[in-house]
């Protein structure tokens, strides 16, 4: 094994695959272990050529006592690297689970990257790593998509560039590209005592007896189910009477061709369209979804770890709401003459002064006159009086009207003075505080900033 050779073969992996489609940060997990020092120097190879700024994240699970230890050697390479090093630690103590180390680890790392602005998480998981994976996702009855195992690049702005190779060969180029690298050895990763260590140290030497060339049939399966997950995720995108479309945080499409598919179908497209969300669902979750497809509009199920499907008029959603504005919350606009701007939740309200133009009843700008306003959400029995309407309409039925979401109306923006709503945008302008065109006034400009724009 030569330098040049796993670089340039994980160099063309790379580019291949685009694993690093724009340039930025990248944070790179590492351990101190020769796999994730091995990534280290690769990446510190490449990087200017990919356009990437590195940061080293350590986490010390606080589990072993040499892991102070381990923490300072990694801090070291970065040091010598020159590269920015950014450790955590957390006391999980002996005993803890391999799960909730992992859990507790990727939480820590997407710390790391919201503080460092990092595009790329990038850890050092290899093809041993994957044949461990899909062992172990057999052994707990996973489905063809579970046994696609680990993909390059995962959730989360998640790259594992090191993926196509052995871990024999990746410590082989380690000890020719920095032979003085000093890589520590984990001795749970040896002990049995882990699922994951007894498949390595226990179950995969007993099946090489017989099949000596496990892990390369393993692994041939696993790009098999990869090909046949790849194949659901081009389909659920090429199927226009699904009419799917991405939100910030899941996925939407048209529920009434699902209620038309057999149930097999249909619940293997749901789990893939799950996938597409960033979810991953079984066939019991999977069966609760393609009932709820039938089910009448603002129904959910709870699909675990933050996430909902949910019925939203014709239309059925996977995502992970997103934590929003308090309904409690209120926020004062357009007080003063100077332009400004107010954030809520995932929109953005702007104002400036300006000759009023016509006002329309549902309407994403508004004109009012000169004078406070208060942002917030709608209140339990509030009413307004429409432009152009006659009598008082409540706020609710008005979004309703409007197909706005259920989930999403305790917390949709309002505009109001004193007690009266004067616009819910895009939905309905009020017949108060209103300008006439030509008057001076003050424009109100309403945006979504994330998620999706009102609709079913």
């Amino acid at each position: 094994m030569t330098r040049g050779d796993l670089a340039e073969r994980a160099a063309a992996f790379i580019a291949e695959r685009r694993l690093f489609p724009e340039a930025g940060v990248a944070l790179v997990a590492v351990s101190g272990g020769p796999d994730s020092i091995a990534l280290l120097y690769l990446l510190h190879d490449l990087s200017a050529s990919l356009g990437l700024g590195l940061v080293v994240g350590h986490v010390d699970h606080g589990i072993h006592a040499a892991s102070a230890r381990w923490a300072a050697a990694v801090a070291d390479l970065a040091g010598r690297l020159g590269l920015p090093y950014e450790p955590v630690r957390l006391a999980l103590g002996s005993g803890t689970s391999e799960t909730l180390a992992r859990r507790e680890r990727y939480r820590a790392l997407a710390r790391m990257q919201r503080v460092h602005g990092a595009r790329y998480v990038v850890t050092g998981h290899h093809a041993d790593d994957q044949v461990e994976t899909v062992l172990l996702r057999f052994l707990r009855g996973s489905g063809p998509a579970g046994l696609a195992g680990m993909a390059p690049a995962g959730p989360g702005s998640l790259v594992r560039p090191l993926l196509p190779f052995r871990k024999s060969e990746i410590a082989a180029w380690l000890a020719v590209r920095a032979p003085e690298a000093m890589p520590h050895f984990d001795a749970a990763n040896v002990s049995p005592a882990h699922d994951r260590s007894w498949v390595r140290t226990e179950l995969l030497p007993l099946l090489r007896q017989r099949f000596p060339d496990t892990e390369e049939r393993v692994l041939t399966g696993q790009r098999q189910a990869a090909e046949d997950r790849a194949a659901w995720a081009q389909l659920v995108d090429s199927q226009p009477e699904l009419e799917l479309r991405r939100l910030r945080g899941g996925i939407e499409v048209a529920r009434a061709p699902i209620a038309r598919y057999d149930k097999v179908l249909s619940a293997a497209l749901l789990r893939a369209l799950a996938r597409a969300a960033g979810h991953r669902v079984g066939s019991a979750r999977a069966e609760r979804i393609r009932r709820l497809a039938t089910a009448p509009s603002g129904r959910r199920v709870d699909l675990g770890d933050g996430w909902v499907a949910e019925t939203a008029f014709d239309r059925l959603l996977i995502r992970r709401p997103p934590s929003g504005p308090g309904t409690d919350s209120a926020i004062e606009v357009a007080a003063v003459a100077q332009p400004g701007e107010a954030r809520w939740g995932d929109w953005c309200i702007t104002w400036r002064e300006e000759t009023s133009g016509p006002s329309r009843r549902s309407s994403w700008i508004t004109w009012v006159t000169p004078g406070p306003l208060v942002l917030r959400a709608g209140r339990s029995g509030e009413r307004m009086r429409p432009l152009g309407g006659v009598g008082r309409r409540p706020v609710r039925r008005l979004l309703m009207e409007a197909r706005v979401r259920r989930s999403e109306r305790a917390a949709y923006p309002v505009i109001v003075r004193g007690a009266e709503v004067v616009w819910i945008p895009g939905v309905c302008r009020s017949d108060r505080s209103l300008p006439r065109p030509g008057e001076p006034g003050i424009r109100l400009d309403a945006r979504r900033v994330g998620g999706n724009a009102v609709d079913g």
